[in-house]
């Protein structure tokens, strides 16, 4: 189902974007509509697929995953069952937040949520012990400037 993101749809996912706990009254008087009308809005975007989910954001300091990595993965193998070893391998671990398979020199790069650098060491030691690999590195985030779950409306 398509649905038309007028600048009402986009001020509502703005909002939304922000505080996904915001109260359809809050959210309608923010965006000049009345409740329901504002209701029927958000449905049509959750039912549209514009609105995936909505989810609590977590500070992963307070819950002791300081540490981001980006691990770079390099493979000679380009094989289905090999990618699809190495795709349920990502999809199981935890720690791998964020997974892209990539163009240019590097095959796929992985963000990576650990406690410390031998946090870090442990899940490379289940990476490559699950999936054979040409080349693993990392970087690790020394500051996070900005990390935004919000795409730009």
């Amino acid at each position: 189902m398509d649905v038309n993101l007028d600048k009402k749809n986009r001020l509502i996912l703005q909002y939304l974007q922000s505080d996904a706990s915001i109260s359809i009254e809050q959210l309608a008087e923010k965006v000049a509509l009345s409740r329901n009308a504002c209701w029927r809005r958000v449905k049509a975007l959750e039912d549209s697929g514009v609105i995936v989910r909505r989810v609590a954001l977590l500070d992963p300091k307070q819950l002791n995953l300081p540490l981001v990595a980006l691990v770079q993965v390099r493979t000679n193998q380009h094989e289905a069952d090999w990618l699809a070893k190495f795709r349920t391998t990502v999809l199981e671990m935890p720690e791998v937040v964020a997974a892209w398979r990539m163009s240019g020199d590097l095959d796929y790069l992985l963000r990576v949520r650990v406690d410390s650098v031998a946090g870090y060491d442990a899940f490379y030691q289940r990476l490559i012990d699950r999936v054979p690999m040409s080349d693993v590195s990392a970087s690790f985030v020394l500051e996070e400037m900005k990390e935004t779950t919000e795409l730009p409306l």
